[in-house]
């Protein structure tokens, strides 16, 4: 069985974990001076969010040169350090792969610009309709049309996101082609896993059409040849290595293409983010809105996908956190009331279950969203589009900001809190973004002395070593009618694990299923004190326990 299974992965938004040259930057020394905290952690994997030659336009995620790194985060000898230092720690690097589209700035587009017609082939160009409208109407993810003129050639480039980032035609056999030898050249260098960035729009279909719902969304995602050039990618790249990890992020994908994509028979991808949970504090499905969310969806979506990918074969990227979203802890528990508390709710209940968990960088301290007071403090360019709609539609400026803060990619890239000093030990310089005010409260410093949080996920962390039941056995949920708790059973050759997570501030008092007071029990892992299963089980705010049955 693939060892991925018991590994754990630990997410690292280089911009903001640890600047080494006090530019106000986050680098790659940085990350190499950290690597004995995140060894004593136990996570196995230190996935990178991108530090490629980029303009910037979305945070490097508009790669111009796909083998050399931004001098921003430092030079390619202290990406080779990286990978001795880490190997040195028994810890692998992850990279983050966006081969979906490249910056306008990158020399493939500039020399299709130019009128080299072998470039030009590298991305999808098309004629506007006769009427002189776009050649579809899709909208681009990032608003607006998907398309945009290609210089005064007559024709326009797809961007299914910003303007500056060009959809790749991966049709074309030679991008496929240049797109291995990348993946190649850092497989070469040591790397040992790869994140691919919107990977399953990868497919467009060959002649493009109008969307009947005037987005387009479903005529490019998940198109059956996605699962073609995935798996062709592997045979040519990372499956010829053993033990390579890879995820990809599937954007509005299905449990069915999750379990296509994951299944080890398919050959493939080792697992897949999905999305649906965060969504459940999208009013009507609108991510700028303030609502509290639903816990009902909550669980019934990570039930459906932890069900529905272990009756498959496949297998889930667990998480909450992530550079994208707002921390879980500000979103799903209460920093204030219960900090501790819920930070090891939100781990447990996900750390259990049954696929490879991801830990975001600050989360193993509690790092909390930090409700900045003004639109000029945000940096994301997203949040500064948000901000402008919801002008337009004249909401007072306090409701947007209450929205914004809620809902910003920012309250995750906010610095890493590592002292209760200046910058909270990130930079001596002035950080590229205003950090969390509770630094001071909140930081690892003060946590590895004091706080139980860092040390409760190095537990986690080592269970799922341990304990064949939480790294391959099955996954069912129960109670799943309960209003406040998600109760899950693993089962593995007759070991069991029974977890419930309370996920608000009451009391409640369970009712166990008959099945689980026959065997003989004990306490696993849990945030509160230590006790016995009994038919009526008491949970407290936000508790969370598990119980472990061995096998008969």
């Amino acid at each position: 069985m693939s060892t991925f299974h018991e590994k754990v992965v630990y997410q690292i938004y280089p911009k903001s974990f640890k600047d080494s040259n006090g530019d106000g930057v986050g680098d790659l020394r940085g990350i190499i001076e950290k690597i004995p905290y995140l060894a004593e952690l136990g996570v196995d994997v230190l996935w990178i969010n991108p530090f490629f030659i980029s303009p910037q336009k979305d945070n490097g995620y508009d790669i111009a040169n796909y083998v050399e790194i931004d001098p921003l985060f430092g030079t390619m000898e202290d990406f080779e350090e990286l990978i001795a230092v880490t190997k040195e720690h028994k810890l692998e690097i992850m990279l983050d792969m966006v081969l979906n589209h490249t910056s306008i700035e990158h020399e493939w587009f500039q020399r299709a610009l130019k009128g080299e017609k072998k470039y030009q082939d590298y991305y999808i160009l098309r004629e506007p309709k006769a009427d002189g409208s776009h050649p579809t109407n899709w909208v681009s993810k990032f608003g607006g049309p998907a398309w945009a003129s290609f210089r005064d050639t007559g024709k326009e480039y797809l961007h299914l996101y910003d303007v500056t980032q060009a959809d790749l035609d991966w049709r074309n056999p030679e991008v496929r082609k240049e797109l291995f030898n990348v993946v190649n050249f850092w497989l070469e260098k040591g790397v040992k896993g790869f994140r691919f960035d919107v990977l399953n729009v990868i497919g467009k279909d060959e002649v493009l059409v109008d969307a009947e719902d005037g987005v387009g969304k479903s005529l490019y995602t998940d198109r059956p040849i996605t699962h073609e050039f995935i798996h062709e990618m592997n045979q040519e790249t990372y499956g010829r290595y053993p033990n390579i990890m890879t995820v990809g992020e599937m954007s509005s994908t299905t449990i069915e293409n999750g379990i296509s994509y994951s299944n080890p028979e398919k050959q493939e991808l080792s697992m897949v983010f999905s999305f649906h949970h965060l969504k459940v504090d999208y009013l009507n499905g609108e991510k700028w809105s303030k609502t509290p969310f639903d816990f009902m969806e909550l669980k019934e979506l990570l039930n459906d996908w932890q069900e529905g990918m272990s009756k498959g074969n496949g297998w889930n990227a667990l998480f909450l956190n992530n550079h994208d979203q707002p921390r879980a802890i500000s979103r799903f528990g209460d920093p204030v009331n219960h900090f501790e508390a819920s930070a090891k709710l939100l781990a447990q209940t996900i750390h259990l279950m049954r696929g490879t968990p991801y830990v975001f960088q600050g989360e193993e301290i509690g790092m909390t969203d930090p409700e900045f007071q003004d639109i000029t403090d945000y940096v994301d360019v997203e949040t500064h589009n948000a901000y402008k709609e919801l002008q337009a539609k004249d909401l007072p400026h306090e409701e947007i900001m209450e929205i914004i803060k809620g809902k910003s990619r920012d309250n995750s890239r906010t610095p890493m809190q590592w002292t209760n000093e200046k910058n909270a030990g990130f930079t001596t310089g002035q950080p590229w973004i205003k950090l969390t005010e509770n630094y001071h409260q909140i930081n690892v410093e003060k946590e590895r002395a004091e706080g139980t949080i860092f040390d409760f996920y190095k537990k986690l962390i080592q269970l799922r070593k341990d304990l064949k039941v939480i790294s391959e056995g099955d996954y069912r949920g129960i109670m799943m009618d309960h209003p406040s708790v998600y109760g899950y059973v693993r089962e593995y050759k007759g070991e069991q694990l029974l977890v419930f997570n309370h996920f608000y501030s009451d009391h409640v008092t369970l009712e166990i299923p008959e099945e689980f007071l026959t065997g003989s029990s004990r306490y696993l892992i849990g945030n509160k004190e230590e006790r016995t299963l009994t038919a009526n089980l008491e949970l407290g705010p936000y508790e969370t326990i598990a119980f472990y049955f061995e096998a008969n």
